[in-house]
């Protein structure tokens, strides 16, 4: 399993996972598919950041990720 901290952006992520934009969508995250966003907003948009912003449960996009081999760590526990 990859070990990401939660500050990982969506575009960084995209590199880690392919499944990315796919998990998005599922999660409400429609306009990750639209051109040039994950190129744009992607660059400085967290996973965190996005479910906040979209209001969906950050607990269930991590759930999400982590059937696809990817951790998120909260930056306060990594030190």
């Amino acid at each position: 399993m990859k070990r990401l901290p939660s500050s990982t952006s969506i575009y960084k992520l995209s590199k880690e996972c392919k499944n990315t934009t796919k998990i998005m969508e599922s999660l409400g995250f429609a306009d990750i598919v639209k051109p040039g966003m994950l190129q744009t907003a992607g660059r400085f948009m967290t996973l965190k950041k996005g479910c906040e912003f979209k209001k969906i449960d950050y607990q269930i996009a991590k759930e999400a990720f982590e059937k696809e081999g990817i951790e998120f760590i909260d930056e306060e526990t990594l030190e």
